[in-house]
């Protein structure tokens, strides 16, 4: 827009120069346009500072913002006020939008690698396991995991990670409720079934006397590391902040997300 030779245009040379030259451009605006323009200043002023929300500006006076803007708002009408507030806020809205697809695709991607991962795990399967105290050759109680598991992943295993939990009906709390870990000696190849038979520490909670015999132990496996002791399959899932932010940019950019998950 081409402003007219008439209109007043806003002085920064001074600090005087400008209260004055504001309050005479806002005057000269139409009443229905006045709004948009203290807008417009507030927006312009606030621009090139980090940590201000110029989508949600709040009133300034015009000492403030004539301090503010600088020589950003030299020479401008009150349209031109106006007009360069309306790309500056175009173009934020533009930046914003993209960062928000960038988090989201990135949310997507962490989450679908998450999930195949958890896919890999489960295809070795923990086929079954049991808890008993047994007696050792020296007549004290010892206590026994027993496991059978298969590898139905398409890797050599080498350690597991597990949680076992111990439970009986009568009981709220377990009696047991760790991790621990196990190296497969020898490994387990891809396809193979082995049965053990583990000896936890009769020193700690495993080795409790007042646990029922007709306890049930569960046991989940939370990793493993293949043939060259590296993790496998251990991409992380989602945080509960992560996934509340998902789940909003989902709803926020729908056809993203759906080409996302394609």
């Amino acid at each position: 827009m081409i402003a007219g030779c008439s209109d007043p245009k806003i002085d920064t040379s001074s600090m005087p120069a400008s209260v004055v030259s504001v309050e005479k451009v806002r005057e000269s605006l139409p009443a229905y346009k006045r709004g948009e323009f203290d807008r417009g200043l507030i927006i312009i002023a606030t621009s090139t500072f980090s940590g201000v929300d110029i989508l949600n500006p709040q009133r300034m006076n015009a000492a403030e913002i004539a301090e503010s803007a600088n020589a950003q708002m030299h020479g401008l009408t009150g349209d031109q006020v106006i007009h360069r507030a309306d790309k500056i806020l175009r173009d934020r809205r533009a930046r914003a939008r993209d960062h928000a697809i960038r988090t989201l695709k990135r949310l997507e991607n962490k989450h679908a690698q998450a999930s195949s991962d958890q896919q890999q795990l489960a295809r070795f399967s923990i086929d079954n396991a049991r808890y008993y105290m047994s007696e050792s050759p020296y007549g004290a109680l010892e206590p026994v995991i027993d496991l059978d598991v298969t590898n139905g992943t398409d890797q050599a295993i080498s350690e597991l990670f597990l949680r076992g939990v111990v439970t009986s009906p009568e009981r709220t709390v377990p009696w047991v409720d760790e991790t621990f870990y196990y190296v497969v000696a020898g490994g387990i190849e891809p396809g193979e079934t082995r049965q053990w038979s583990l000896a936890p520490n009769r020193f700690g909670p495993w080795g409790n006397a007042q646990i029922p015999d007709d306890a049930e132990l569960t046991i989940t496996l939370k990793a493993l590391r293949g043939s060259d002791d590296q993790p496998l399959w251990d991409s992380p899932p989602l945080s509960e902040g992560e996934t509340a932010k998902l789940e909003r940019l989902r709803d926020e950019y729908p056809s993203v997300a759906l080409s996302s998950a394609e």
